[in-house]
Parts: structure tokens; sequence; C-alpha cells
């Protein structure tokens, strides 16, 4: 029996066959990820429904067979982004034990995105900015925001803030202002350092200091 190394087979000419996949990605799979390489580096309204199959290897039905339309691809592209960010800051909260702790490893992730050449700022800003009223981006766009600021307030609602609600809208304000600066804002590490300061700033002002427990003597 004639044994084949598991990478790869060669043949007669000597040249090396790389095994085939034990499974490919779905047409699904591979238009997200297409649309998500396209979408984020060049924008999705720029971007053809040409380029992203081409992007894919799939055909043309293949796209409109699994999502409808472009509008729904960028919702899907969007939903995609949206499930894996929850992931992403479910597992930097799962690092820290207290709720401010919690607040700042967020914004500590900023600071490492922001000093990364990857990060273009945020896709939600960025397909926004180009949509229609009513397009599928507005919509999925609402809901990471509805769910980001909800995110801010509960954690500074633990914190112990005298006025969540408000200091969960300044953070998450804060958040955007630093994807805006990934985009435009030149001096990126600066950026990062005044994102920083200023979410410290915003719970030192939130959060009373708490009081001494011991009894004052007579």
């Amino acid at each position: 029996m004639v044994r084949v190394k598991a990478m790869g087979a060669k043949t007669e000419r000597g040249t090396t066959v790389a095994p085939k996949p034990s499974h490919r990605l779905s047409a699904r799979d591979r238009l997200l990820a297409a649309a998500d390489d396209l979408f984020y580096a060049e924008g999705v309204h720029v971007v053809g429904i040409d380029r992203i199959v081409e992007r894919a290897g799939v055909a043309k039905a293949s796209l409109y067979s699994t999502f409808g339309s472009k509008d729904e691809l960028v919702r899907a592209y969007l939903e995609n982004h949206f499930r894996r960010r929850q992931s992403r800051i479910a597992t930097i909260l799962a690092g820290y034990k207290t709720p401010r702790e919690r607040l700042l490893g967020v914004f500590a992730e900023v600071e490492e995105l922001l000093a990364g050449s990857q990060f273009r700022g945020c896709r939600f800003i960025r397909a926004t900015a180009e949509s229609r009223p009513g397009d599928a981006s507005e919509v999925v766009a609402e809901e990471y925001r509805a769910w980001l600021r909800s995110l801010f307030t509960d954690l500074a609602k633990a914190a112990g803030a005298s006025n969540a609600k408000q200091l969960g809208r300044q953070l998450a304000l804060l958040y955007d202002g630093a994807a805006v600066a990934a985009r435009l804002d030149q001096d990126r590490v600066g950026a990062a350092t005044a994102v920083r300061s200023a979410a410290v700033a915003l719970l030192d002002a939130a959060i009373a200091p708490k009081r001494s427990r011991r009894t004052p003597t007579r």
C-alpha cells in the first residue's frame, strides 16, 4: 500500500499537490467574506455586485438566491460584524472583575485598534454615511448603537454612576469619536491617549468616591 504524506502527494514530475480540504466554505460565507473585505476597504456603495462575486468565486445567481439583493447582503454583512463585536466585547468584559475595569477595558481595546494600521473606523458609521433613508445599513446600525448605549449604561449603573443613562450616552459618543479618529486623525497614538484619558475623566466625574466606613473618633 502506498502511503501519502498528509502535507500533499507528488505527481510524476515531482510537483507537490496540496491535499483537498475536507470541506469548503459555503457560497454564503464566501460572499460575506468578500463583502467584508471590499465594503470595509472601499465603501458599501462603491463596490458593485460583480466585484463581490468575482472575489467570492461564485456565480452572480448565487448572490441573488442567497440574499435576494445587494441591500440584503449589506444587512447580512453588518449583522455578521455586529455578532463579532458582541462576542469580542463579551470576551473583554470577562477579563475584568469590576464594572469600572470593564468599562476601561473596552476603551483599552480602542487604544489597541487605533495603534493598528488595519483599523479604518467603524463599519456601521461608514456604511450609514453612504446610506439612504430606510436602507438596511441604517436599521442594523441603529440596533448596534442601541446595544452599545445599553452596554455602557448598564456598566455605568453597576459602577455606581449617579446618572447612568447620561454617562452611558457620553461613553457611547466617545466610543464613536474614537472610530472617527481612526479614519481622519493623523496622530492616532495621540488620539488613543486622549480617548483613554477622556473615559477616565468621565468616570471620575460621574462616580462619587466611596466614603470611609470607619467610625469617626470622638
